[in-house]
């Protein structure tokens, strides 16, 4: 069974002008979110959303999880329908966005954590251990006990991953997941992907980065058909030129603070060939 499927899903959002425009000149009308999107992934598939901003990844996620429903179409999550048995589909749904600002300043991380599993009927027996697994996973073990009012930007969105972790999702939705993380810590990141997508996870990613993109194809496992695609992209002409280039894109993703340096450039290229050619294909 397909882990989400998208079908044919359109989402709208109109613009309501406050007072009728009495004391101003707002934007009347409506944006097109979506229009028309079919895909569908599979379990323990790893997923990137590429596009810009503005382009509908974020919408996407958010209709996968309930917090949005569609106007048009349907989406599913392992067979439930987000209409029609939301908290089938929420329960096996973890969503971790980088605006998230629903944490309690004047708890702790650890206390933060154990509330929102209550809420997402984690049991009691689980909790404390589950809590500290997710906590290691994503780096926050030395500030578990530290207030949240006095967290970067970047233990705000790991403990935000963690959040979304601590109920064991079979279904993970991260926006922009790397976006306030250093160099050490994204790293440690997509080693915890890897590990989720072996237990059998499902993770959408969405990103405006094109480099966070390559890095998903080193976290999936991959089909003995996407292999074959690979090897065919690969040996193209522009796939020689695309992996002669991988450590400039790097560099310049470096260089808007995406903290992807050249050595991870160049060992996502290895692993990739190697990879392949464990497989018996040549590149």
């Amino acid at each position: 069974m397909d882990s989400v499927v998208f079908e044919s899903v359109r989402k709208i959002f109109l613009h309501r002008p406050a007072l009728f425009n009495w004391l101003g000149r707002e934007r009347s009308g409506e944006t097109i979110a979506l229009k028309d999107v079919s895909f569908s992934t599979v379990r323990a598939e790893v997923l990137a959303l590429l596009g810009p901003n503005g382009s509908g990844k974020t919408t996407t996620l958010k209709l996968i999880s309930t917090v949005l429903l569609p106007d048009g179409g349907s989406v599913r999550v392992g067979g439930y329908d987000t209409r029609h048995d939301a908290g089938g589909v929420r329960r096996q749904v973890g969503i971790a966005i980088a605006t998230e600002r629903s944490f309690f300043p004047r708890l702790s991380a650890r206390e933060n954590l154990d509330f929102f599993a209550t809420l997402d009927d984690v049991p009691r027996r689980e909790r404390r251990q589950r809590i500290t697994e997710v906590l290691t996973d994503t780096g926050l073990n030395e500030q578990a006990d530290t207030l949240v009012m006095k967290f970067s930007s970047g233990m705000y969105q790991r403990l935000g991953i963690a959040r979304a972790l601590v109920k064991r999702p079979s279904v993970l939705l991260l926006d922009e997941p790397t976006r306030s993380m250093d160099a050490a810590t994204t790293a440690h990141f997509w080693t915890t992907i890897r590990a989720l997508a072996g237990q059998q996870t499902t993770v959408l990613l969405a990103t405006h980065n094109f480099a966070e993109a390559i890095a998903v194809i080193y976290a999936r496992n991959f089909s003995a058909d996407e292999l074959r695609q690979v090897t065919a992209f690969y040996r193209s002409p522009i796939g020689q030129r695309f992996l002669e280039k991988m450590p400039t894109i790097a560099q310049e993703s470096m260089t808007m603070g995406q903290k992807f340096g050249q050595e991870i450039a160049f060992e996502l290229r290895t692993r990739m060939i190697e990879e392949l050619r464990k497989r018996g294909h040549y590149i």
